[in-house]
């Protein structure tokens, strides 16, 4: 096979179809722009398409042009935009495509921004098929059980190439019993390509412009037009309602959970456990049930997440354990401890063996080594020393209404439970603050923070403010019999 055969060898352009309205979807949000596994479907189209290298990739807009142009230039600024001005069919979308290409020529792949589960790889398998068996179209085609609402593959005699793609609601009956379907991913020389399309008419049921017609027209000038079927047939399927794009959703997941079962990750509970392809894990991790690991999520060998944890962004240490955790764009570190039920806010980093426990809800919060804020307390825009103990119930008063503010506790200082700490404030290393304080003013080294009022007791009060309730006759009970006790 000479070098341009190989399945990695560029192609002149590649052209994603992302015109559609997608109405099906019932959404504000362009059908392009729903996510399979943290990625729009756009996303996965130009993944695909660049596994090819193109030279040039255009992608074809329509209906909710305004999204997609905006999602474009965040994922692939690279990327060429044309316009198909009004919903005249895949042909009209193609020559739509083919205007910023007007020099073009060799191969030009055709594809479709919907169908998430097509991979670069066999995109690169259909242009080395294409090259290889020199033809001046190549159709990706897949066989299904059901193949109602397809484009059929009618073949030639011999059964090796393709005579003509007929659509569903062209097919005479016995077209309609052709399992061979049309997946709408095509090669094409670019020369065949105008050519066919400058012939299209809109003679069909439909009233559009057919791309499938080019391949009619290339058969009538000699062509070759042959059909690589793929056996893996879900990547050919598309998004065109939310009950694709769950399905699609769950076998993407499926696959990814696979591979990293593969790769030595213990996943407790595939059903309910969900994995973005960004996820990075480590060998013996642990999933547990309810885990949905999100966006650049990584984590270290050894360390457990779950049940029921989200972690967006995350980092986690070697060892670590989170339970019944959200957390973001947060660090864990090794033999760190999350949860049951916290909160971790973007900027939280735990540093080695820290925890952070029941109830707890931290956000741009550094806690050092081996330090613990255990249960039922805020930590925002706080910095903590190695060996801190936050008390139960501890505020840190971090916003005035109009400023946010730092507080910093020292190592190996330890805040009583039911503290306020207003911010900005200092506890130096090895200081204490008594319960129930709320600290406004510096600490220092060695130091114990006491700031709250002496307690008065006032004699008589439930008799005189809640006579003859219940409480009062438990009062009187209690003086009788302490009175009892005395004279005995």
């Amino acid at each position: 096979m000479s070098d341009n055969t190989q399945p990695n060898a560029s192609v002149s352009a590649v052209i994603i179809l992302a015109a559609g309205a997608g109405t099906r979807m019932k959404s504000a949000t362009s059908k392009l722009l729903h996510q399979v596994a943290g990625r729009s479907l756009l996303h996965f189209a130009v993944d695909a398409a660049n596994a090819v290298e193109p030279e040039r990739l255009v992608v074809v807009v329509g209906h909710q042009r305004e999204q997609v142009e905006a999602h474009l230039a965040e994922i692939a600024p690279h990327v060429t935009t044309a316009v198909q001005e009004a919903p005249r069919g895949t042909g009209d979308a193609v020559r739509s495509g083919l205007v910023p290409l007007d020099d073009a020529s060799g191969d030009i792949v055709v594809t479709m921004g919907d169908v998430p589960l097509l991979s670069g790889e066999t995109l690169r398998e259909l242009v080395a098929e294409h090259r290889q068996q020199g033809q001046a179209v190549t159709v990706l085609t897949t066989r299904i059980a059901d193949p109602a609402g397809y484009g059929r593959i009618v073949r030639d005699a011999g059964g090796t190439q393709v005579a003509r793609i007929v659509e569903e609601r062209d097919c005479t009956e016995a077209q309609r019993l052709i399992d061979e379907i049309n997946a709408g991913i095509y090669v094409f020389d670019a020369a065949v390509l105008r050519a066919g399309l400058a012939q299209l008419t809109a003679g069909n049921a439909q009233g559009e412009l057919y791309l499938t017609d080019v391949i009619t027209f290339a058969r009538a000038q000699g062509h070759r037009v042959g059909g690589v079927v793929l056996a893996d047939s879900i990547q050919a399927e598309g998004v065109n309602d939310r009950a694709q794009l769950s399905r699609l959703n769950r076998e993407y997941n499926r696959r990814i959970l696979a591979k990293w079962m593969d790769a030595g990750v213990t996943i407790l509970d595939p059903e309910t456990t969900w994995i973005h392809d960004g996820v990075d894990l480590a060998e013996d991790v642990t999933l547990l049930p309810g885990t949905s690991l999100e966006g650049a999520t990584s984590v270290a060998r050894g360390a457990t997440i779950g049940p029921d944890t989200t972690l967006i962004d995350v980092e986690v240490g070697e060892g670590a354990s989170v339970v019944r955790t959200h957390g973001s764009l947060s660090v864990i570190g090794p033999g760190a401890t999350v949860g049951p039920f916290s909160f971790l806010r973007p900027g939280t980093e735990l540093g080695v063996k820290a925890k952070v426990g029941a109830f707890v809800e931290t956000k741009n919060a550094k806690v050092g080594d081996g330090s613990k804020v255990p249960h039922l307390t805020y930590c925002g825009d706080a910095i903590l020393g190695d060996g801190v103990n936050i008390g139960a119930g501890t505020i840190f008063a971090n916003y005035d209404g109009v400023t946010k503010s730092t507080t910093t506790v020292g190592d190996h200082s330890f805040i009583g439970s039911d503290t306020v700490l207003v911010a900005p404030v200092q506890i130096a290393a090895g200081a204490y603050v008594a319960a129930g304080s709320t600290i406004s003013a510096d600490v220092g080294p060695g130091e114990l923070g006491v700031a709250r009022a002496r307690q008065r007791n006032v004699p008589q009060w439930v008799a005189r403010k809640r006579a003859g309730t219940k409480t009062a006759a438990a009062a009187e009970a209690a003086i009788r019999a302490a009175g009892e006790a005395v004279a005995q």
